[in-house]
């Protein structure tokens, strides 16, 4: 007897922790309504997280009232508590200094403040004034430390790049991001 009353109790405990808990569901959209990929939305002081889909939508499950922060890069974070609401709607506002201090790299992004090799920019006004044919044509006389050369004299042959002298022994050819 004793047995079956310690179960029950134990089952009882066990029904309230799990009825504190909900699951926060909701779509994290940008100021033109437009829904947010790859946005965080963690339970704050936990690993407890989650990330937005290709519509916007997440779903999370945290303590009732806990706060729940939701950030992306390039837009303010916004904190928000779990009061037990269904289908909230997110609208992160803008950060524009945020993405002055951001650097888009070939595998990520960092702060400019953690980036420590040399970036270089070529903007559209400049490409304008000199007009290439060719993507590599481009950077020629545009960036220190930028070395275009001739791969061969027949016509339409690429060009040959080198930044800073000889690369890996791999390959010296530099990574190209064309935004």
């Amino acid at each position: 007897m004793k047995r079956i009353a310690t179960l029950i109790l134990a089952l009882g405990f066990s029904l309230i922790a799990v009825a504190q808990n909900q699951t926060l569901r909701g779509t994290v959209l940008d100021s033109g309504n437009q829904p947010i990929v790859g946005a965080f939305v963690v339970e704050q002081g936990t690993a407890n997280g989650a990330m937005t889909g290709v519509d916007g939508e997440f779903a999370i499950t945290t303590r009732k009232g806990a706060p729940v922060e939701i950030s992306c890069i390039g837009y303010a974070t916004q904190v928000i508590t779990n009061n037990g609401e269904q289908d909230l709607v997110v609208i992160l506002a803008d950060d524009a200094q945020m993405l002055e201090e951001t650097v888009v790299i070939g595998y990520g992004v960092q702060k400019k403040s953690v980036v420590t090799a040399a970036i270089a920019k070529v903007d559209g006004e400049t490409l304008g004034i000199t007009a290439p044919t060719r993507v590599d044509n481009a950077l020629k006389g545009l960036t220190s430390g930028v070395t275009v050369t001739a791969s061969s004299g027949q016509p339409g042959a690429s060009s040959r790049i080198r930044i800073r002298g000889v690369g890996s022994i791999n390959s010296s050819d530099p990574i190209y991001i064309v935004d």
